[in-house]
């Protein structure tokens, strides 16, 4: 079993935050973690550059101190793992924002990196934007209940039979909710 670690984590809140760099290493880290089996957003490997690097793109153009936030975990110059807040500028949802993409490179996994995030996502939730809840969706059959019950989530629903990965391979979309903060 690899031993925790305590990551540095680094909150951003605008695309020109962003360094060529760090770009490149949010892009090789969620095409790594899609190849390996991560339930990250493309639910069909093998990925490549050309397929997650525009979504990275638009990911990032996304971002805004009140509307979208970008955490990302660092160990000396690798990039570790990242997550993504996202709210909606409605008033009659502004209190709760949703949570997407917690990635942990397959180099850093059960290191405590992936809970690091969560963690520091909560707390700038909860004392910088003033949200009261968080929301995610989950991929079911990949154990993400466990790991997100364990940090105060809990589901709330599913919507079964949404995610069709093979004729032969169809799961549950898993509903989470993480209240109060």
């Amino acid at each position: 079993m690899k031993r925790e670690m305590v990551p540095d984590l680094v909150q951003i809140t605008g695309a020109h935050e962003v360094t060529p760099g760090l770009r490149r290493q949010l892009v090789d880290c969620w095409i790594a973690v899609t190849n390996t089996g991560g339930a990250a957003g493309f639910p069909f490997p093998p990925v490549r550059d050309g397929e997650v690097a525009p979504v990275a793109d638009e990911l990032l153009a996304g971002l805004h101190p009140a509307r979208g936030r970008l955490v990302v975990a660092t160990c000396g110059e690798a990039l570790a793992g990242w997550v993504v807040l996202k709210i909606d500028p409605f008033r009659l949802v502004a209190h709760w924002g949703t949570v997407h993409h917690l990635q942990t490179h397959p180099g850093f996994r059960s290191r405590g990196v992936g809970s690091a995030l969560m963690r520091e996502l909560r707390r700038i939730a909860r004392d910088e934007l003033g949200l009261e809840q968080l929301r995610l969706a989950a991929r079911g059959g990949e154990g993400l209940e466990e790991f997100y019950g364990r940090l105060g989530w809990r589901e709330v629903g599913r919507w079964p039979g949404a995610l069709r990965f093979t004729p032969d391979d169809t799961r549950d979309e898993v509903l989470m909710l993480l209240d109060p903060l």
